[in-house]
C-alpha cells in the first residue's frame, strides 16, 4: 500500500493535467500536486511513477502548483474543479489512506508502550522473569495486530526490530543465570550417573531385582524434578530408560535387549504444440486458475469483514474501533473491485468457451482432411512399396526369366516354322496331286475327244462323197466352187472341234482349287450314234460326262 499517486486527470475547462497525490500520514492530510499538460512531458511522467512514487527524491519543473486537503472518509479527495479517468482508484486510496492513517496512530500508541518497557529494562542489573514476561505480553499483542492486518508491514517490521533488542538485553542478562543454570545441571547429571553406574551393577550380578525395579522408579520420579539443560536431560533419560530395559530382560531370563528398527518405503511419480485450440486451452485453465483464486481472495476478504464486524463491537478503545471501521471500510471497497474484476472474467470466460467449441468444429474438420489425406498416401505408399518388393522379385529372378525366356522362344521359334513348313508342303502336295490328276484326266479325255471327231469327220466326208458320187452320175462333174462349199462345213467342224481343247487345258493350270468343274463344264461329250450332226455332239451328255469325271477324281 504505497502513500503516493499518480493519475491523469483535467480540468473544468478540459485541460488535462497530470495528478500527484501524497499521503502525510502524521498529520492526516493530503498533498496535492497538479501538472500542466505542456511540462507533464513522457520522461517526467515515466520519473514519476518509477523514481516519485518509491520515495525517491525528485526535482519537479516550473508551472506546476502545490495544495494540501483533509483526510476524511466523507469528502472527496479531489477538489471540485479536478476529475479524473479513473475515479474507482481515487476512492479505492481515499478508503485505504484513512486505514493507513489509523494504523500510523495505533504505532505510534504500540511504540509509547515499548519505550516505557526500554526504560525499565535499561535500568536492571540481573535478569527479571516479570519484566521478560512483560515484553512477551506486549510481543503478543503486536502478533495478534499483525495477524488482524491491522499494522502495516512496515510499522510492524520496526516494532519487531525494537522489541528484539529489548529481548537481546534481557537475554545477555538471563545468560549469567544460564551459566548457573548449567553448572547446576551438570552437578545433576553427574550424580545420576553414579546413582544409574550402581543399579546396572547389581543387574549385572543378578541381586535382588524387585529391589532394583523399585529403585529405579525413585531414581525416575527425581529426575522429573531435578532441574537439566535440555541436552542433560536428555542423555540422563537414555541411560534410565536403558536400566529399566535391562532389569526387564533380565527378570525375563535373558541377558541381552531388544533392537527395534523400522523402515519406510518411497516411491517415485512422474509426470508439448502451439497450435490454436491448445492455446485457447492453455488460456481457458489459466483463466479458470483465476478466477477459482479470486473467489477464494473475495471468501477471505469477506471472512475478514464478518470478524472485523465482531470484533468492532468489543474494541478496546476509541483508536483500536476507527481502526477497525476503516478496515471494514477498506475491505468492503476491496471486495466490491475484486468482484468486478471477476465478472470481468466470467465474461472471457463465456467468450473463450464460445471460441474453443468453434476451434474443436475447425480442428474436427481438419482431422478429417487429414484422415483423408493419411489414408490417400498411405494407400500411394502401399501401392509403391508393392511395385517396389514385385520390381525387386523380379529383379531377383530376373536371371531365370530370361532363361526360361530364351528356352521357350527358341522351342516357339522351331515349332512355328516346323509348323509353317509342314503346312505349305501339306498344301503343295495337295496342289500337285490335284493338278497331276486333273492334267491326267483331261489329256485322256481329249485324246479320245480327238479320235471320235477324226472319226466322225472320216465318216460324214465319206457319206458327203457317196452322195456327191451318186447326184455326179447322170450329171456332170462337179465344179470346184462346189468342191469348195463341199469343203467348208468340214473345215468348220474341225475348228469348233479343235477350239476346245485349248480352253480345257488352260483352266486347270490357271485354277487348281475347283479342276473337276471346270473339266466338267468345258469337256466335250461323246455324241450318240443317232445324232452324227456336231452341234448336238457339244450340247449332249454334259452331266454324264461331269459325273464320270468326279467319280474318278
Amino acid at each position: 500500500m504505497k502513500n503516493k499517486l499518480v493519475v491523469w486527470g483535467a480540468t473544468t475547462q478540459d485541460e488535462r493535467v497530470l495528478i500527484a497525490l501524497e499521503l502525510l500520514p502524521e498529520s492526516n492530510k493530503v498533498k496535492l500536486f497538479t501538472f500542466p499538460e505542456s511540462i507533464a512531458t513522457d520522461e517526467f511522467v515515466q520519473k514519476m511513477m518509477d523514481e516519485w512514487r518509491n520515495d525517491k527524491a525528485l526535482e519537479f519543473p516550473e508551472g506546476y502548483t502545490e495544495s494540501e486537503r483533509e483526510l476524511m472518509v466523507t469528502e472527496n479527495l479531489l477538489p471540485e474543479d479536478l476529475k479524473v479517468e479513473r475515479g474507482d482508484i481515487i476512492q479505492r486510496a481515499q478508503t485505504e489512506w484513512h486505514f493507513v492513517v489509523l494504523s500510523s496512530k495505533l504505532n505510534e500508541a504500540y511504540h509509547s508502550e515499548l519505550d516505557d518497557l526500554k526504560t525499565r529494562v535499561d535500568k536492571l542489573e540481573a535478569f527479571d522473569g516479570d519484566l521478560w514476561g512483560s515484553l512477551k505480553g506486549f510481543w503478543d499483542k503486536v502478533q495478534s495486530q499483525v495477524s488482524d492486518k491491522n499494522l502495516l508491514r512496515e510499522h510492524a517490521d520496526k516494532l519487531r526490530d525494537a522489541t528484539n533488542a529489548l529481548f537481546g538485553r534481557l537475554k545477555e542478562l538471563r545468560s549469567k543465570l544460564d551459566e548457573d543454570f548449567q553448572r547446576r545441571s551438570k552437578e545433576n547429571v553427574d550424580k545420576f550417573n553414579a546413582m544409574l553406574e550402581g543399579v546396572e551393577a547389581k543387574i549385572v550380578e543378578g541381586l535382588r531385582l524387585q529391589g532394583l525395579f523399585d529403585e529405579l522408579k525413585e531414581l525416575q520420579r527425581k529426575f522429573r524434578d531435578t532441574e537439566f539443560t535440555r541436552d542433560h536431560r536428555s542423555k540422563v533419560w537414555e541411560r534410565l530408560d536403558g536400566a529399566f530395559k535391562q532389569l526387564k530382560d533380565k527378570r525375563a531370563g535373558g541377558s541381552g535387549g531388544s533392537t527395534y528398527g523400522g523402515g519406510g518405503s518411497g516411491g517415485e511419480g512422474g509426470g508439448d504444440e502451439n497450435s490454436p485450440t491448445e492455446r485457447l486451452n492453455r488460456r481457458y485453465e489459466g483463466l479458470l486458475g483465476a478466477i477459482e483464486k479470486m473467489d477464494r481472495s473475495i471468501q477471505r476478504d469477506r471472512d475478514e469483514l464478518n470478524f472485523q464486524s465482531r470484533k468492532v463491537e468489543h474494541s478496546d478503545g476509541q483508536l483500536e474501533m476507527q481502526i477497525r471501521q476503516a478496515k471494514i471500510k477498506m475491505i468492503e471497497e476491496r471486495i466490491r473491485s475484486k468482484e468486478e474484476k471477476l465478472n470481468e472474467m466470467a465474461a472471457t470466460k463465456t467468450d473463450l468457451e464460445t471460441r474453443i467449441e468453434s476451434q474443436k468444429e475447425r480442428d474436427a474438420r481438419r482431422e478429417e482432411r487429414h484422415k483423408l489425406e493419411d489414408a490417400r498416401k498411405a494407400a500411394q505408399d502401399k501401392i509403391a512399396h508393392d511395385i517396389e518388393e514385385a520390381a525387386a522379385a523380379r529383379q531377383k529372378d530376373l536371371p531365370k526369366l530370361e532363361k526360361a525366356a530364351e528356352a521357350l522362344k527358341g522351342k516357339k521359334e522351331e515349332s512355328l516354322l516346323g509348323a509353317i513348313g509342314t503346312a505349305l508342303g501339306e498344301a503343295l502336295e495337295d496342289v500337285v496331286d490335284t493338278a497331276k490328276a486333273v492334267a491326267e484326266v483331261l489329256e485322256d479325255k481329249l485324246e479320245d475327244a480327238v479320235e471320235e471327231a477324226k472319226d466322225k469327220i472320216a465318216d460324214f466326208s465319206e457319206s458327203v462323197q457317196e452322195a456327191v458320187a451318186e447326184a455326179m452320175k447322170p450329171a456332170a462333174p462337179p465344179s470346184e466352187e462346189a468342191a469348195e462349199a463341199d469343203a467348208d462345213p468340214v473345215a468348220e467342224t474341225q475348228v469348233e472341234v479343235a477350239d476346245p481343247a485349248p480352253e480345257v487345258a488352260e483352266e486347270p493350270v490357271a485354277e487348281v482349287e475347283h479342276p473337276v468343274e471346270e473339266v466338267a463344264v468345258n469337256q466335250p461329250t461323246e455324241p450318240e450314234e443317232e445324232s452324227p450332226d456336231s452341234d448336238a455332239v457339244a450340247s449332249a451328255g454334259p452331266d454324264e460326262v461331269g459325273e464320270e469325271e468326279k467319280t474318278e477324281v
